[in-house]
């Protein structure tokens, strides 16, 4: 089989675990684009953090952000965009201030938070470091119920950072019941993210295949987490990084190396320069 598109998520993949990107990553996408393969990423970071990243390696092409709810190449022009009501994301808002737990209404050009004392340098960290003030603002509010309505913010995506793993199960299962149609994932420990029903990372490659003209088989996705599971699993080549979850790897045909021992770069070396030479052979 012929690779005609590669798809990689960003943290705990592409970056290492300092967020650098390692130089025989830049090599290995350089590699791949020049040989005619489709590179996009694929994020749960809103689309300036990704896009940032992308110019970073050289992709001038579609990428995928907030967890597939907005696609596209540049801010003011979207391939496509899913976003959660302003109704919807009130209820979600309203549901979560039950709980302990910092909650980021996640639009394409900025976020906003609640205000809450961090318990830990760490989930300060996590929640405050997302954003980069020179091309997306984060700012928070003392009420971010009122602030959705009143702004009317209608975003792709919603994070949920919890600061216990009980509780973020409790919330998960509650949100769950009283509200079904959404689309529950994570990415790191105590995090949840929501978008709109349908909306995947793996649905997202799906579209993009039918723009692009490439069949599923025809694509190689990698990726560390429970938000990449459907985009490994629809994937003609689904990667699971080494520093996976057991039940992201189980869903994956390959396991690579993991973000810490060039594990992209890995994986380009097997699977795509091994195309190549054979391409080349016949």
């Amino acid at each position: 089989m012929v690779y005609r598109l590669l798809a990689i998520d960003i943290d705990g993949t592409l970056l290492r675990s300092n967020f650098r990107i390692d130089k025989e990553t830049k090599e290995a996408i350089d590699y791949v684009q020049q040989k005619g393969v489709y590179v996009t990423l694929a994020s749960g970071r809103s689309f300036p953090s990704t896009q940032k990243i992308a110019k970073a390696l050289k992709i001038n092409n579609y990428l995928i952000s907030h967890n597939g709810g907005f696609i596209a190449s540049s801010l003011d022009e979207p391939l496509q965009e899913s976003r959660l009501s302003v109704e919807d994301t009130y209820r979600i808002v309203d549901i979560l201030e039950n709980y302990e737990c910092h909650m980021r209404v996640v639009h394409e050009r900025f976020s906003i938070g609640n205000q809450l004392k961090q318990k830990s340098q760490l989930v300060a960290k996590l929640t405050l470091s997302t954003g980069d003030p020179l091309f997306y603002p984060v700012s928070f509010t003392e009420n971010l119920g009122d602030y959705v309505l009143s702004q009317e913010v209608s975003p792709p995506k919603m994070d949920v950072q919890f600061f216990d793993e009980k509780e973020c199960e409790s919330a998960i299962k509650y949100l769950k019941e009283q509200i079904p149609d959404f689309e529950y994932s994570s990415s790191t420990k105590c995090n949840l993210e929501i978008t709109a029903k349908k909306v995947t990372k793996g649905n997202a490659l799906r579209f993009l295949g039918e723009k692009l003209g490439i069949a599923p088989n025809e694509m190689v996705a990698i990726g560390d987490s429970y938000n990449d599971l459907d985009m490994i699993e629809f994937a003609g080549l689904g990667v699971a990084m080494a520093n996976a979850p057991d039940e992201v790897k189980k869903k994956a045909k390959w396991i690579t190396r993991t973000n810490d021992q060039l594990g992209v770069p890995y994986m380009v070396k097997e699977v795509f320069r091994k195309q190549m030479r054979f391409q080349t052979m016949k």
